[in-house]
């Protein structure tokens, strides 16, 4: 009967199954094997078990493949070993199968992942790049990454996705933000030493606390970012050049904006109550609807001020 338990030796390792199941694939080695074929069965011991010379732990997943035609093997056997054995015994529809599984495994990484990359990926990097080096993530996803209290100085961010990231007491000196998505982030506390941050979106992003003036006097410069709804009180944003920014609603309460340049930006309903305004530049500023009220230095060459 096909139904006979058969013993097997299959590389020291011993297996259990049935004829029916070794003759289950009637293209295969194993079938001819054991089809009573004199000449194509395998040796035996004194004790009746067969005797086949492959590796015993990679041909139990094809035993297992054999009794429910699933595929399923340890993690701790790789499917090009399987592979090996499955083309061995003639099992064509495993091999296939398994040539798929080693084919998706070896596909390159897409380069158009969107998926964000994480704190320890940013510190992985920093810690791998000679500080001689320029650090790139130019283009690169950091969307909603918790980066607080790293030294990010000098890196190329251009473009980058920076929005609801944790910037929160980060040195961002020196870093190139030019047209990068910050809206919504966290920045309080940060150093913003020279920052290139030109047609940058910072709408809604906290940036008080922070600190823009560099001794060296070197400005940082905003120009033309979208800084709506923006909070940068308590900030010293000294020398930062903010022309034609877009600032309606933002919150610039107790902010030393001391020769600033702030010409034809869009102060409407900010708030500037407590501002340092000292020598800054306000030609062709809108500051309609703005609060001015406890301001240290009298406002000149504005648009419109109600």
């Amino acid at each position: 009967m096909n139904s006979e338990w058969i013993k097997l030796n299959v590389g020291g390792i011993i297996h259990h199954t049935t004829r029916t199941t070794l003759m289950k694939d009637e293209n295969s080695m194993l079938f001819r094997m054991f089809s009573y074929n004199d000449y194509m069965t395998p040796g035996r011991m004194e004790d009746g078990c067969y005797l086949i010379d492959r590796n015993g732990r990679y041909f139990e997943p094809i035993l297992n493949y054999l009794r429910t035609g699933q595929l399923t093997y340890d993690t701790n056997l790789s499917p090009e070993g399987i592979l090996e054995e499955a083309r061995f015994f003639g099992l064509d529809e495993l091999s296939y199968e398994l040539q798929k599984i080693i084919d998706k495994k070896e596909e390159p990484k897409n380069i158009d992942d969107t998926t964000p990359l994480t704190r320890q990926d940013v510190i992985r990097a920093l810690i791998q790049t000679p500080y001689t080096s320029e650090l790139r993530f130019q283009g690169v996803n950091l969307y909603g990454a918790d980066l607080r209290r790293l030294d990010l100085r000098n890196i190329n961010f251009k473009y980058a996705n920076l929005s609801h990231c944790n910037l929160s007491h980060c040195n961002l000196s020196y870093c190139n933000l030019e047209r990068a998505d910050l809206s919504h982030a966290q920045l309080d506390n940060a150093q913003l030493l020279g920052i290139k941050a030109l047609c940058a979106n910072l709408e809604s992003a906290n940036l008080s606390n922070c600190n823009f003036e560099d001794p060296s006097g070197l400005r940082a410069s905003l120009e033309g970012s979208n800084l709506k709804n923006a909070n940068f009180e308590n900030s010293n944003a000294a020398y930062v050049n903010l022309r034609v920014a877009c600032l309606k609603g933002a919150n610039l309460k107790n902010c030393i904006l001391r020769a600033s340049v702030l010409a034809g930006a869009d102060l409407e309903k900010a708030k500037l109550s407590g501002s340092d305004l000292q020598e800054a530049n306000l030609r062709g500023a809108n500051l309609r609807d703005a609060e001015l009220e406890l301001m240290l230095n009298p406002l000149h060459m504005s648009q419109a001020i109600r």
